[in-house]
């Protein structure tokens, strides 16, 4: 590697494939540090991390998606900019959706999503994902070998929040084919009928939800959608239609996303340490745990930003309002502060469930439970189904030398591809 004091984190193509060389050199400064390129102030220790989290009064997420990029619509002024932040947040991106609102609006657009997520609505859905698991097995379990993010993962977690929010049977494979998830390995662009999704594929789910969620306004029918439709908030007011569908199309983005990721990290772990295939296969109770100690290993969200709002202090640094604040989720789940051998894969960690993968405070992932439940469900069922599950040497490498590919992004982590071969069961 390159030296790492003269690195760009946020362009590197070394580093966007292996962060953590980076992150610990970052934390041999301090659980603080300014990073010199962007002047962003990445943290890297776990409290830290959570101490920002946890301050939406000092720290807007109104950039919690792009971090500099682009840079501030505006020059901050003083010692608290929220009045700037808000006149100005209509010029962030994705500035709609409710992962980069701050209080009070921020509280208003997850009650609507709390209004899908009741226990009830997961319970129905977790009864699905049982049957969802052995349908995407059976798609490639003869061949003895498959790609598992295109063959099982992205499907399989399309599908399955397809399901959650209640798109209409006739409508679901038309959703698959446009946004990717049946599409040869190689378009991540997605298509229907012909025309491509574009590279917002919100917007494509945005009007998708907005026609059927305006067809249950007029017609309520009794089904998920017409739940949707018919929310309030809780001073029993009705949202414009938008306002229901932005939450719901966010969480169906994300989730697929992070889905992916974690099952792909699970599998990874289940072929390179072939000694818990066993081990889960004899005692199921513990793959919630092995399923934690993925996410921690490997959290599909690598950092997420916030914007100083108010001068403050976190750490020892005193950040002045404007700041642009990463926080590096991927390092502060492997701060040896926090947890002990932090490289190590240690399922069995007594605290391997304080990880930070989805978040902490008001901005923790919406989907995490649907997340745990499809990753509990998936390990279950393929080990029972699958026997001996090797990574693919031809393309990963040896055991001694693998060669996994990563997304190019500074965002998000997760793998280009996964190649397995397994035997089958009985």
């Amino acid at each position: 590697m390159t030296d790492l004091a003269s690195i760009d984190y946020f362009s590197d193509p070394v580093v966007s494939q292996n962060p953590y060389d980076y992150w610990d050199f970052l934390r041999e400064q301090g659980p603080v540090v300014r990073e010199p390129h962007h002047g962003v102030v990445a943290v890297t220790g776990y409290q830290e991390v959570l101490a920002a989290f946890k301050d939406h009064d000092h720290f807007s997420a109104v950039n919690a998606i792009g971090g500099p990029f682009p840079p501030l619509p505006f020059e901050p002024r003083g010692d608290d900019i929220t009045e700037q932040i808000e006149a100005h947040r209509h010029l962030f991106p994705i500035h709609e959706h409710m992962v980069v609102m701050d209080p009070p609006a921020h509280e208003r657009a997850r009650s609507l999503l709390a209004k899908l997520l009741t226990p009830r609505r997961l319970k129905e859905n977790e009864e699905f994902i049982w049957q969802l698991v052995d349908h995407q097995i059976d798609q490639f379990i003869d061949n003895g070998r498959c790609e598992f993010l295109s063959e099982y993962a992205k499907p399989f977690a399309t599908s399955a929040i397809i399901d959650l929010l209640g798109v209409p049977e006739a409508d679901r494979p038309a959703f698959l084919a446009a946004l990717g998830a049946e599409q040869p390995r190689g378009n991540r662009v997605g298509s229907l009928d012909g025309e491509p999704v574009g590279l917002d594929p919100l917007q494509y789910l945005d009007d998708k939800f907005a026609g059927y969620l305006a067809d249950r306004r007029r017609e309520p029918r009794d089904d998920v959608l017409s739940g949707m439709a018919g929310a309030t908030y809780p001073d029993g007011s009705t949202p414009e239609l938008m306002e229901v569908v932005k939450p719901a199309t966010f969480l169906f983005a994300a989730g697929q996303e992070t889905v992916t990721k974690l099952l792909s990290a699970a599998v990874q772990t289940l072929g390179d340490r072939p000694e818990y295939q066993e081990t889960l296969r004899e005692n199921p109770d513990r793959i919630p745990a092995f399923i934690e100690e993925s996410l921690r290993m490997h959290a599909p969200t690598k950092v997420d930003f916030r914007l100083v709002r108010k001068t403050t202090t976190l750490g020892d640094m005193r950040l002045q309002a404007g700041t642009v604040v990463m926080l590096c989720l991927g390092a502060a789940n492997r701060d040896p502060r926090k947890f002990d051998s932090p490289n190590e894969f240690r399922p069995d960690r007594k605290n391997v469930r304080e990880h930070i993968a989805f978040g902490r405070g008001i901005h923790t992932c919406a989907g995490a439970p649907l997340a745990r439940v499809e990753g509990k469900v998936t390990v279950r069922r393929l080990l029972d189904r699958l026997r001996d599950i090797t990574i693919d040497a031809s393309v990963h490498g040896p055991a001694e030398r693998r060669n996994y590919s990563y997304e190019p992004t500074f965002l998000l982590r997760g793998l280009t591809e996964l190649h397995i071969e397994f035997t089958t069961a009985g």
